[in-house]
């Protein structure tokens, strides 16, 4: 699957204000849910946190990755948030985050949800696209640099 199959463009945001880790998985929680029916905001939140209490999603670079099973959903859901500003969010690297890219996948798709992770986080190691995304002036050109992944 095409990263760019995962997001719309509600639901990437660029300069979003969030000051804490949780605020910022409830601000992507009520993203991702808008036009989903069949979730609701606290479900999302819920399983994207309790992913995190497992062991954090920051993977370096100020980039986190926040992701998690659902089991009301039949297709995988994306969604793209540039920070305003950087916050801690448990990185390995210890560095605060200002790019995160939520996955949320349904219940039993073991193989897609690691093959979609390898793919954000592959996009994510390079330097140029991590630059590109912090550069980008809008959400529609953010969508246009995920999109020629």
């Amino acid at each position: 699957m095409h990263l760019s199959e995962l997001l719309t463009p509600e639901r990437i945001v660029c300069n979003l204000s969030a000051q804490s880790k949780k605020r910022a998985l409830e601000n992507i929680s009520e993203i991702i849910a808008t036009g989903q029916p069949e979730i609701t905001p606290s479900e999302v939140f819920d399983c994207l946190l309790a992913r995190e209490r497992l062991g954090g999603t920051g993977i370096g670079f100020g980039v986190a990755i926040p992701h998690g099973r659902l089991k009301n959903i039949t297709q995988a859901i994306g969604a793209f948030v540039r920070l305003e500003h950087a916050i801690d969010f448990d990185s390995i690297d210890n560095q605060p985050v200002d790019l995160i890219f939520a996955l949320l996948v349904p219940e039993n798709s073991t193989e897609e949800h690691l093959q979609i992770l390898a793919s954000i986080a592959s996009m994510f190691n390079e330097e140029s696209a991590r630059t590109k995304l912090r550069q980008a002036e809008n959400s529609a050109d953010i969508s246009n640099i995920i999109n020629s992944r």
